[in-house]
C-alpha cells in the first residue's frame, strides 16, 4: 500500500467505552481484600448496543459503575472516546434499577432538573414536556411520583437521562422490577429511541432473553469472587426489532441455546457460592 493510499484511509474510531484489563478490588474490615472482577477488558464502539449478563454478584454493577467513573478500579484503565477517564464520566447518562426521581417534584420538574442543574433552565420545561410526549406521557406531566405506575416512573426516569443527550448510556437493570408485560413495551420504547439517535449503550441485566432482543452484542460474566468476561456473542438478528416478534425467530433461539450453554453453569456456580454451598 503507498503511503497516499494509507494517509487516504480514515483513522480508526475510538470506542466510546474501553475497559482494559480492569480489575475492581475492595478493602474489608479485617484488612484483607475482596476482588471482585479480575482482568475485565471490553469496548463498546459509538451507536452500538452491548449487554452484560451474569451471575447474581458477577460484578456487572460493578464493571458499570466503573465506567461511570463512580469507583475507579484497582488494576487496568478506561478510555471514553480514546480519553482515558480521570473522575466522573461526563459523556455518559446512568438509568438506575431504582428509581431515582425526586418524591416532592412533577414529572415534568424530574426530568427538567437535568438541564436546569447544568444551567439550561431557559427552555428547560418545554423541552421537558417534550420528552414526556416522546415516552407516551403527555398530559402526566403534573403528576407526582407516586400518582404513577412502575413503567410510567421508568418512562420519566429514561427521559430524565436523555433530555441530557449524554453520547452514552449506562443502564444497569432499568427494567428488572417490572411485570413481564410492562417490560416489554418498555424494550420496544428503548429500541425506538436508540434508534432514532444511535448512542452507545452498555445494558446490565439477568435476563438473557432481554439481552438478545435489545443488542448488537451480549457479554457473559463468570461467577465471583474474581468474576471474568467469559464470552462476547454478535446478534445477528435484523433490525429495527420488535422485542415480543424476535423471540419467535429461530435465529433467536439459536443463540439463547448457544450463550445458555455457557452461562448455566455459572448461574449455578454462582446460586451455590450465595446458598453456602
Amino acid at each position: 500500500m503507498t503511503d497516499e493510499a494509507s494517509a487516504a484511509r480514515p483513522a480508526p474510531q475510538a470506542a466510546a467505552v474501553a475497559l482494559a484489563q480492569c480489575t475492581i478490588a475492595f478493602r474489608l474490615a479485617d484488612g484483607g481484600a475482596y476482588t471482585a472482577v479480575e482482568g475485565a477488558s471490553l469496548k463498546v464502539a459509538d451507536g452500538e448496543f452491548v449487554s452484560i449478563v451474569g451471575p447474581t454478584g458477577c460484578g456487572k454493577s460493578t464493571l458499570l459503575n466503573v465506567a461511570a467513573g463512580l469507583l475507579a478500579p484497582s488494576a487496568g484503565g478506561v478510555t471514553i472516546f480514546g480519553a482515558p477517564l480521570d473522575g466522573l464520566n461526563l459523556a455518559a447518562g446512568y438509568l438506575f434499577q431504582a428509581d431515582a426521581l425526586f418524591p416532592w417534584k412533577t414529572a415534568v420538574e424530574n426530568v427538567a432538573i437535568g438541564l436546569e442543574i447544568a444551567g439550561a433552565d431557559g427552555d428547560a420545561r418545554e423541552r421537558a414536556e417534550g420528552w414526556l410526549r416522546r415516552v407516551g406521557l403527555a398530559g402526566f406531566g403534573a403528576r407526582y411520583p407516586h400518582m404513577l405506575s412502575g413503567g410510567q416512573r421508568k418512562r420519566v426516569g429514561l427521559a430524565q437521562v436523555l433530555i441530557r443527550d449524554p453520547k452514552i448510556l449506562l443502564m444497569d437493570e432499568p427494567f428488572g422490577p417490572l411485570d413481564a408485560q410492562t417490560r416489554q413495551i418498555m424494550g420496544n420504547l428503548l429500541l425506538d429511541l436508540w434508534s432514532a439517535d444511535r448512542k452507545a449503550v452498555l445494558f446490565v441485566t439477568h435476563d438473557l432473553e432481554e439481552a438478545i432482543a435489545l443488542s448488537d452484542r451480549v457479554v457473559i460474566m463468570s461467577a465471583g469472587p474474581a468474576a471474568r468476561i467469559i464470552g462476547d456473542w454478535p446478534v445477528p438478528l435484523k433490525r429495527p426489532r420488535d422485542i415480543g416478534e424476535v423471540k419467535l425467530e429461530p435465529a433467536f433461539h439459536a443463540l439463547h441455546r448457544d450463550i445458555w450453554h455457557t452461562l448455566k453453569e455459572e448461574v449455578v456456580r454462582g446460586y451455590a457460592q450465595t446458598e453456602g454451598g
